[in-house]
């Protein structure tokens, strides 16, 4: 198969072909590693590194290394409403 090396932005990128992604099991967002072997460029799915979506409380317990409950209790927190003002342009509201 042949492609087009293209601009992006200041680096440059190549358009991987779809059977080629299903058949590494490649989605949008995995991390890959980029080897060159002998004149050759070698991208391979990374194994060490993947991507993993954390929930809300994961970020929470990780930011002050307790577990959420505890956090929820030293750190309470009110709701209140904010005045932002008039509308400046044309926000719907």
């Amino acid at each position: 198969m042949t492609t087009t090396i293209v601009k992006w932005g200041n680096s440059r990128g190549v358009r991987l072909p779809k059977p080629f992604l299903e058949n590494l099991n490649l989605k949008d967002n995995d991390t890959v590693d980029i080897l060159t072997d002998n004149g050759a460029i070698i991208i391979k799915k990374s194994e060490k590194h993947q991507r993993q979506h954390k929930t809300l409380k994961q970020r929470v317990e990780e930011f002050y290394g307790k577990d959420f409950e505890t956090v929820l209790k030293e750190h309470p927190y009110e709701y209140e409403e904010v005045d932002w003002g008039t509308p400046v342009g044309e926000e719907v509201w």
